[in-house]
């Protein structure tokens, strides 16, 4: 199933941690963990478990924890910024009790490099936000056509380095540095990878990073491969994660059963996936879909779900208006049936599954 259709459909249709922790202790939710003392915004996942790292296979809190961050992905902030407004972050961190915010830059699709100063800004505002709200954030970079991260090198670079200077000093920050790689080897990402993270490291030590892998983030099963290459070969450089991406009435059991044994490998977060196609949309497969987050929460896998926004899709979780209208954004009046389904999975997770 091409991840590659799936972009160019919404594109079309749119037009336009220092070191890390040595330690894993007992896996705790993100909301549960011993406070830290040092956050202003205490109570909120980022007042309780402060700087993450990334200790063996896990993601842990700053008291060597393992924690499974829950959260939703902005869409493209070329299109939807509208839709992240004050009420609507508001609602994410407090109604929905998100533990993350993901922030999508694209590369190329009208975003990034058409106006490289007003999308940093826009990440930045968001970040802030984000922050204020005590969640965490994973800054991604939305590299999607050309599908060589290559090709974005000095382009991410930039865009990194700047968020970085800006945000060095806070321990609320996740970077991802390429979306959906697709057409490329894995050596080809790794070498981005080895390239790009020293550029972060030199000015943010202590924030995890997230690469990309082949094939759209499916470990190369979209285009053939699976987990084994990067098993083998995985990136010279600590404090990593890796992304994997699904899409739940797609990809089926080749894809849940790639994510349980590169659970069992590697570092997976999986930073994007939805309850419909490989494209966003059609009918909902919930029963497929809690069975990968029934897995995740069983190998305390976090996850962002696919997109906080109003787009005509089945896979935005806002009624289509909802944004012009600026909301309502708490509870489920303005929410399709998607939005209903992963709010209840963000904000009681143990009542399901």
């Amino acid at each position: 199933m091409s991840k590659r259709r799936k972009r160019l459909r919404l594109t079309s249709a749119l037009a336009t941690f220092g070191s890390a922790l040595l330690l894993c202790a007992g896996a705790v939710p993100a909301s549960a963990a011993a406070p830290s003392g040092t956050d202003r915004a205490a109570g909120t996942p980022v007042g309780l478990n402060g700087q993450l790292a990334v200790c063996g296979k896990k993601l842990c809190n700053s008291h060597g924890e393992q924690v499974q961050l829950r959260g939703m992905s902005t869409h493209g902030t070329q299109w939807y910024p509208h839709c992240l407004t004050s009420g609507s972050l508001d609602a994410l961190a407090h109604d929905w009790k998100a533990d993350v915010l993901r922030v999508s830059t694209y590369a190329q699709e009208g975003g990034y490099e058409t106006n490289p100063r007003h999308f940093t800004d826009l990440a930045d505002s968001l970040i802030q936000q984000a922050t204020a709200r005590g969640m965490y954030v994973i800054v991604d970079w939305h590299m999607l056509t050309p599908g060589d991260p290559h090709a974005n090198l000095g382009k991410a670079r930039q865009f990194f380095s700047e968020i970085a200077r800006r945000n060095k000093d806070k321990n609320n920050i996740i970077y991802e540095i390429a979306n959906e790689p697709s057409g490329v080897s894995w050596s080809r990402i790794k070498s981005y990878a080895e390239q790009l993270i020293p550029t972060i490291r030199a000015i943010d030590s202590n924030a995890p990073v997230l690469v990309g892998t082949r094939a759209w983030s499916s470990f190369g099963v979209s285009e053939g491969a699976d987990e084994s290459e990067v098993v083998r070969n995985p990136v010279r450089a600590g404090n990593i994660m890796y992304t994997f991406h699904f899409y739940a009435d797609s990809h089926r059991e080749e894809y849940l059963a790639t994510l349980a044994r590169a659970a069992d490998a590697l570092p997976v977060f999986v930073t994007e996936f939805g309850t419909q196609n490989y494209a966003g949309e059609g009918s909902n497969d919930f029963a497929m879909s809690q069975r990968y987050l029934d897995l995740m929460a069983s190998e305390k896998i976090s996850w962002v779900n696919w997109n906080f926004s109003d787009d005509h899709r089945s896979g935005a979780v806002f009624r289509t208006g909802t944004c012009d209208s600026n909301g309502p954004w708490a509870g489920t009046s303005s929410l399709k049936p998607a939005g209903v389904w992963i709010r209840d999975r963000v904000r009681s997770p143990d009542d399901f599954g």
